[in-house]
């Protein structure tokens, strides 16, 4: 009996103490700046740049949270994600991300609502234009 007390006990003890998790890594981007280019009257580029990125996505992310602000300010509610081009070097991420901005919900599958985009990049802490 004095075994299975034990036993219990050690489990209790071992269920109360905190375990690391290591796919929660410490993340403390610092975003650079987005600069943004017009191609054409609805397609726009978005250069961004930032520090502390964990992945390209990441970087998208900036680039996705910038083109919903810039659909909204121009007074559209709608983008479509092109493409998205990411490179590092020395730390520092740079992305190339091209957009489509729209009034009404475009075609294809990477379509995105500016106003919940920009509600969402808030939340997350990732600045827009």
């Amino acid at each position: 009996m004095r075994t299975r007390i034990s036993f219990l006990g050690a489990a209790m003890l071992a269920a109360c103490t905190p375990t690391e998790d290591p796919s929660q890594e410490y993340f403390a981007p610092e975003y650079l700046g987005i600069e943004t280019r017009r191609l054409d009257d609805d397609l726009v580029s978005f250069l961004v740049r930032m520090r502390g990125a964990r992945t390209k996505a990441d970087v998208a992310d900036y680039g996705k949270c910038a083109a919903a602000q810039y659909a909204l300010i121009r007074g559209f509610g709608f983008a479509r994600h092109v493409r998205t081009n990411v490179q590092e070097e020395g730390g520092l991420w740079a992305g190339d991300a091209v957009y489509t901005i729209s009034a009404a919900l475009p075609d294809g599958l990477q379509t995105i609502d500016a106003e919940v985009a920009v509600a969402e990049c808030a939340e997350t802490g990732i600045p827009t234009v």
